[in-house]
């Protein structure tokens, strides 16, 4: 495989950057990326692969465009309303460069044709709206051993990470399942509208992150989840660990594992655990303690105590300066991941006294000896 005049001429820029280089360029042009979603993430996800010269890309989306879509979703236009996506991205894609190939597929991802599409591709973008599509995407790529790069958005705030990679030792990093084993913890960011740009910002990430791993420079983010906050210009970076078992039950296709897994509290550095009897009894004698459920979505109602309040762990870092006030604060979800997450990023801010509820909500439930607050 070799370079032409024209891709030299093309890419000149890239070729220009010792990272990269003409050997760079060549990884990036035999690159074979599945990009699933071509909506507010996948739009300026495929526009920064296509115009980085990636050689090979497929398209997944069985949605067509709608006037709502325009707000964000850039590769549309109002005379684009009602086709479907992929195709129209195929379009104005290979307009902008006709030196890739790009194949679309248009259905939606599932785990049943998930093996059939993973099979021609290297590399996976996670660019979807909707939970049962994302662990799809994970649990296939578990099963594929291929990795993928997670995005996500919500309102002002997004996430990206790199999952299932294998690093230049052999050692693989975390699943998106490590972070959120399932449906209940996960950040549900639908029907609560976004900011138009937002998007842009978190699939240039994607992007960026892309051309990384495809041409092994810099640090990609295996076992780190990037939280950046639009509108208090914030960023944060949040260890993932991974979790063998949770690994496994994917593998064996055992889902009563992982939801076995998801009781087990996680122990993270730094951040004190309390236990729900410890708290029922500090809240029985009026402790000076601040609750924070950091759940995300539609959810029951949690901890009813005088001095408490629901932040979703997405939304945090934006009141951190008012919790700076709170002597002790305890953090609570449903399983306690989330929640030990949401200390450990309290922590790093330096609020003085943080506790995670450990096993959440899911153990305070359980405890028989219930105490009116």
């Amino acid at each position: 495989m070799h370079l032409s005049n024209r891709e030299k001429d093309r890419y000149q820029k890239h070729i220009l950057l010792s990272e990269i280089g003409e050997q760079g360029q060549l990884k990036l042009k035999a690159a074979r990326v599945l990009v699933i979603g071509a909506g507010g993430l996948g739009c300026p996800v495929l526009l920064y692969l296509v115009s980085a010269g990636v050689g090979n890309i497929g398209i997944v989306d069985d949605d067509v465009v709608s006037l709502s879509n325009l707000q964000r979703q850039v590769l549309y236009s109002t005379d684009t309303i009602g086709k479907h996506k992929a195709d129209v991205a195929k379009e104005k894609l290979l307009a902008m460069n006709p030196e890739v190939q790009i194949t679309t597929y248009t259905l939606r991802f599932s785990l049943k044709n998930a093996p059939d599409i993973l099979k021609d591709y290297d590399l996976v973008m996670d660019c979807t709206d909707n939970l049962y599509t994302r662990y799809a995407i994970n649990d296939s790529c578990i099963r594929a051993d291929k990795p993928f790069i997670y995005g996500s958005i919500h309102r002002f705030e997004g996430q990206v990470a790199l999952f299932n990679w294998r690093d230049k030792t052999g050692t693989k990093g975390a699943s998106y399942r490590c972070l959120f084993p399932e449906a209940g913890e996960a950040p549900n960011c639908s029907e609560v509208g976004v900011i138009g740009v937002l998007p842009g910002i978190i699939g240039t990430y994607q992007a960026m992150e892309a051309i990384k791993v495809i041409t092994g420079i810099g640090q990609p983010l295996s076992g780190k989840l990037l939280v950046v906050d639009t509108l208090y210009n914030t960023q944060r970076v949040i260890r993932i660990n991974r979790n063998e078992t949770i690994i496994e039950a994917v593998l064996k296709e055992k889902p009563e594992l992982i939801t076995e897994a998801a009781k087990t509290p996680v122990q993270s550095s730094g951040v004190q655990q309390i236990t729900s009897r410890e708290l029922r009894k500090l809240l029985a004698n009026k402790a000076d303690l601040y609750l924070i459920d950091v759940r995300e979505g539609l959810h029951d109602e949690g901890i009813a105590y005088s001095h408490s309040t629901a932040i979703p762990y997405s939304h945090l870092a934006a009141y951190v300066d008012e919790l700076m006030e709170e002597n002790k604060v305890v953090v609570y979800c449903q399983s306690g991941r989330t929640s030990a997450m949401a200390a450990t990023l309290l922590i790093d801010y330096g609020l003085p006294e943080v506790y995670n509820l450990v096993g959440g909500l899911n153990e305070w439930e359980k405890e028989k000896n219930k105490e009116v607050i």
